[in-house]
């Protein structure tokens, strides 16, 4: 099968690099678009990929590179004009007449959230779903299991995970299940045109969950301390973590805390586009820990101690001073994504995925089992038999709906707000009427000896 070119922006980072390996290794030809010629893009070339050093901001070096290739992927990068790079690559790829175009966008994306980068996240996806004769893929994952195992090296040596981000639950998607979504939308783009997909991992996680999975890699006790901010700011400007980058996280750290990362998570969207199951965070976390900084020997230990114990005296980041000099544009009525309503609905499902198992499952399957009765019960009505379903289904129904006000008092489900969700309509609207009609039928029932006359008597009338 002949594959069309395929353009890889961000070629040597996070999931570009991931994108880039898996293309190649489906012998899809590849051109990498890199900032500099430097080891990483050598790395690239080796593996078979065409490497070309162009600024993502000039027209000119875009349409260049984007010459003979049919397909793109574009990854943004942090920088307070990402939007003029995003439109500079949407005109581009029109001019080129591009088959197809898949963006890396931001779960949080929303044109009203106070990080300047999140606006113009959502800014981007709205300049690229209107490129005419285009086909438009978004993937938008949330906190990435990167973001969690940068610091690998703390807990093999020192045996801390440290964390900023509070109680919040996240499933965070691998860098690999990113681009595995990502190549499956660039090689059939006709199939997802449009669409928008959440990869994430298979299971909400909190910070001490991921400590415990740690544990269990490293084969020693991890402890998850909170790191304080300022602290933070200190560790990003030592590591070279770009302080635009910075200055969107402290919002994203509170969006964290606040569930919005644990909204509709898990999702299915790496099964459902790549038919193979997302990766749990304990086989990315084997990975992370066969890294060679990740080994346990005096050498490395020795290397991350001195880092922890300079780090406090290092200088660090100021995002509030980068916002006022680079002048960033303030949005007035500003809010985080679990404040801001429209979001919600947006992503949200239903009910929170933070209502427990112990009383979504046993209503979810009594229910089921309601919905059954109540069919096979219309599907007889009229014969003895129908009389006899509707009576089981009355009792059956009745009792579910009783258990579940049991179930709900003892998990304080009305003491406890947002667990239901959207689904508190169903609860103080749709449940008081099923009661009032079971028991109207429950008085038919007693009342007539059947539900209707038998077929027989209609028959002969």
């Amino acid at each position: 099968m002949k594959y069309p070119k395929i353009l890889v922006t961000g070629a040597t980072g996070r999931t570009g690099s991931a994108v880039g390996d898996e293309l190649l290794a489906k012998g899809v030809p590849v051109r990498a678009l890199v900032h500099s010629k430097d080891a990483r893009s050598a790395a690239l070339e080796r593996k078979g990929a065409e490497t070309v050093v162009a600024d993502m901001f000039d027209l000119d070096q875009l349409l260049a590179a984007m010459h003979g290739t049919q397909r793109a992927y574009y990854l943004p990068f942090y920088d307070p004009y990402l939007i003029q790079s995003a439109a500079t690559f949407a005109i581009t790829a029109q001019e080129a007449k591009l088959e197809a175009v898949v963006s890396l966008g931001q779960w949080l994306a929303s044109p009203v959230h106070p990080s300047l980068t999140t606006r113009q996240a959502w800014l981007a996806d709205q300049v690229f779903s209107m490129m005419p004769g285009v086909a438009h893929v978004r993937v938008n994952p949330g906190y990435f299991a990167d973001n969690y195992l940068r610091l690998i090296e703390y807990a093999a040596h020192l045996g801390v995970l440290a964390t900023i981000t509070g109680d919040g639950k996240d499933a965070p998607p691998s860098n690999e299940d990113i681009a595995l979504v990502v190549v499956a939308a660039l090689l059939e783009p006709d199939k997802h045109a449009g669409k928008q997909y959440r990869p994430t991992g298979p299971v909400l996680l909190s910070a001490g969950d991921m400590a415990e999975i740690l544990s269990r890699v490293l084969r020693r006790k991890v402890r998850r301390i909170d790191l304080p901010w300022w602290m933070f700011l200190k560790a990003a400007r030592s590591g070279n973590v770009g302080d635009f980058l910075v200055s969107g996280l402290r919002y994203y750290v509170e969006d964290h805390k606040q569930g919005a990362f644990a909204l509709s998570a898990p999702m299915n969207d790496v099964l459902e586009v790549t038919s193979r199951p997302a990766e749990d965070f304990e086989t990315t976390a084997r990975r992370y820990a066969a890294r060679p900084e990740a080994q346990r020997n005096l050498a490395n230990w020795l290397r991350t101690f001195v880092d922890f114990m300079r780090t406090p005296m290092m200088p660090g980041y100021n995002p509030e001073r980068l916002e006022r000099e680079l002048r960033f544009p303030m949005q007035p009525a500003s809010r985080l994504a679990m404040a801001n309503e429209r979001w919600k609905v947006e992503h949200g499902g239903v009910v929170s995925p933070e209502l427990p198992a112990a009383f979504a499952q046993p209503v979810a399957y009594g229910d089921l089992i309601s919905a059954i009765l109540a069919l096979l019960a219309l599907a007889t009505l009229g014969t003895r038999t129908g009389t006899v379903l509707t009576w089981v289904f009355n009792a059956f129904g009745t009792a579910d709906l009783l258990f579940a006000f049991y179930q709900g008092s003892r998990i304080s489900l009305p003491d406890t707000q947002g667990l239901l969700g959207a689904g508190y309509f169903i609860l103080t609207a749709y449940v008081p009427l099923l009661l009032i009609t079971h028991g109207l039928a429950f008085r038919i029932l007693l009342r007539t000896k059947d539900v209707v006359p038998a077929r027989s008597k209609l028959s002969g009338a």
